[in-house]
């Protein structure tokens, strides 16, 4: 990493208030970079270790078939999405980011959270110690909205089945909702997202923990303080996890 890359990833920490690494063992210690947070193999998932094909791959390959490289189920093929986007990460991943739909840089190289707020993201995974290929990332809506307006009901409705599979096949231990719309989607809530942000739920078996989604940041900041906070919460519970 260059002297640049170091001094804007400290600065960036700094306005998050991080004010020290954890030198827990444990926690620190992963053999492979795309190895999972949890310590201990889970059977239903198979091998976590870098290079296994295991059973949840093949499930979610399945999954990524059965959408289809150009799913027709909305209105959305028809209005300049290029591909679909379907997730990108760690299969036996611990911690699962749900964002709301792909942008532009997105639906050009077909990997969520890829631009400018996707950048923040990685750096957010990096503050509690992981990488990207630690964790998996997924949206809700898998083709990219014209004008990256808001996914409407009928998309929603459409393919918000898919991420649920995901979910399913996944068995995160904590889920991150990313802004408003991925919260008020996966809770069916209308509830606005600085009233229910850094709180838990319970959600097909996971925590989920709403914060501010990385664009919010990019134009407020000051909020990066309050993720902050919810991502020591998430690292807390990852922690918790590992010890059991």
């Amino acid at each position: 990493m260059s002297r640049d890359a170091i001094r804007n990833h400290l600065e960036f920490f700094g306005e998050m208030g991080v004010d020290g690494l954890r030198l827990d063992a444990d926690w620190r210690s992963r053999e492979e970079p795309t190895r999972s947070v949890r310590l201990q193999a889970d059977p239903e998932k198979g091998p976590a270790e870098a290079g296994h094909y295991s059973p949840v791959t093949e499930t979610l390959d399945a999954l990524r078939i059965d959408i289809g490289p150009d799913c027709s189920r909305c209105k959305l093929h028809t209005l300049g999405r290029k591909q679909v986007v379907f997730g990108v990460g760690n299969p036996n991943a611990d911690l699962m980011f749900v964002g709301e739909a792909p942008g532009a840089d997105e639906d050009i190289q077909g990997e969520p959270f890829v631009g400018r707020a996707g950048q923040l993201l990685t750096k957010i995974i990096e503050a509690i110690e992981l990488t990207r290929e630690d964790v998996y990332i997924a949206n809700v809506i898998k083709c990219r909205p014209p004008g990256n307006r808001n996914p409407e009901p009928d998309e929603v409705e459409q393919c918000e089945p898919f991420l649920f599979r995901q979910i399913d096949i996944i068995k995160p231990r904590v889920i991150v909702a990313l802004g408003k719309f991925a919260t008020q989607c996966l809770l069916k809530t209308d509830a606005p997202i600085t009233r229910i942000r850094g709180r838990e739920f319970t959600y097909r078996d996971a925590v989920l923990i709403p914060t501010y989604h990385p664009a919010y940041l990019l134009r407020n900041p000051s909020a990066k303080r309050e993720v902050w906070e919810d991502m020591k919460r998430v690292r807390a519970i990852l922690s918790q996890s590992a010890d059991e």
